[in-house]
């Protein structure tokens, strides 16, 4: 072999050795990439593990406290159950001894009746009394007997009533509910809740009496859950309470009695749906905008602490629409008063 022949060899073989080598470099470079690559990879599957860590263990303390929640839910249930079985019971023990006194009350009217007249009749037959009559008379005042008598009977009577009525309304307000809806009157449950609130209506030393505006429409009865949409009245009324007791806050008694505080209830049938109408409106303080998206949420509250659990309006929202099958909804301007609307189905 000739010596040109050796010395292109050797290029061919300087050629392809410096190939190899940088395909080596390249190779070299491409394994610390791949290892910078991987090292990256681990970082982020240990940070995405870690976080998964976190949140996870975050899932099982709040599981814990719904559990917990739940648990304090079915209490509170439990208990207003037995509360309501309670003052059910003890509506029905009232309206016995008030049922036997108001049943004596009118025959002892006529009795009294009689016995005067009887006088009369005596008076009438006999002018002149005996000394001894005449000075009786004059002891037990009997003019005043008279005239106050019938008086003192109809205030009973009247006092008899009431508590009836307070009675009748504690037994409506707190029927316990079967697992099957049943037909109901709204009006009485609407009516049973205002006479439970009535305290909180009545004129106080710092504001006159809340005026209440009702509108009643000729309704059907309605199958529903007669103790839950009480409670749902309940809550409402007791809300629009609040809102108006808030707007008072630094009125004189005469501002108020100027402008004074409201609530009206409106019903009415939507015949061609089938479905009632129930709206329950105010003239407080009014609800902003961003607190109307969030006021059905489950625990949101905008009362201080320990006045509120954020429960009542949430739990009125599942009544209605899960329970009830039916929509409720706001309208509230701020500083003008809320409107609250319920539609429930009749059947």
């Amino acid at each position: 072999m000739e010596i040109v022949d050796y010395q292109q060899e050797i290029k061919e073989l300087k050629k392809t050795n410096r190939i190899i080598q940088k395909k080596l470099e390249r190779s070299e470079s491409d394994r610390v990439k791949l290892e910078d690559i991987n090292k990256k990879k681990e970082y982020l599957l240990r940070k995405v593990i870690d976080e998964l860590k976190e949140y996870q263990n975050n899932l099982e303390e709040r599981s814990h406290e719904l559990e917990m929640m739940l648990l304090n839910l079915q209490i509170m249930q439990n208990k207003m159950s037995s509360l309501g079985g309670l003052v059910a019971d003890v509506a029905h023990e009232i309206n016995n001894p008030v049922g036997f006194i108001a049943g004596n009350l009118t025959p002892a009217q006529e009795y009294i009746e009689n016995l005067l007249h009887l006088i009369d009749l005596y008076q009438q037959t006999y002018p002149k009394a005996s000394e001894e009559i005449q000075e009786t008379i004059g002891v037990i005042d009997l003019e005043y007997v008279r005239e106050d008598l019938p008086k003192l009977i109809s205030s009973m009577k009247e006092g008899t009533d009431r508590i009836s009525n307070i009675s009748n309304s504690l037994r409506i307000f707190s029927r316990a509910d079967t697992e099957q809806k049943v037909l109901f009157n709204l009006h009485e449950g609407i009516n049973s809740t205002l006479l439970i609130l009535k305290h909180r209506l009545k004129a106080n030393k710092i504001r006159p009496a809340i005026e209440l505006i009702q509108g009643y429409a000729e309704l059907p009865l309605v199958k529903c859950f007669p103790g839950q949409l009480n409670q749902v009245f309940m809550n409402l009324l007791a809300n629009a309470i609040d809102a108006l007791e808030e707007s008072n806050s630094g009125l004189s008694f005469d501002e108020i009695k100027a402008n004074p505080n409201q609530i009206t209830i409106h019903t009415a049938l939507i015949e061609d749906t089938n479905h009632v109408l129930i709206q329950i409106q105010d003239n407080g303080v009014g609800i902003s905008a961003d607190i109307q998206q969030k006021m059905f949420d489950h625990l949101f509250t905008t009362k201080p602490v320990g006045q509120g659990t954020g429960l009542g309006l949430s739990i009125a929202y599942q009544i209605i629409v899960q329970k009830h099958r039916g929509t409720l909804e706001v309208k509230s301007v701020l500083g003008e008063g809320s409107e609250f609307i319920i539609i429930i189905p009749i059947y």
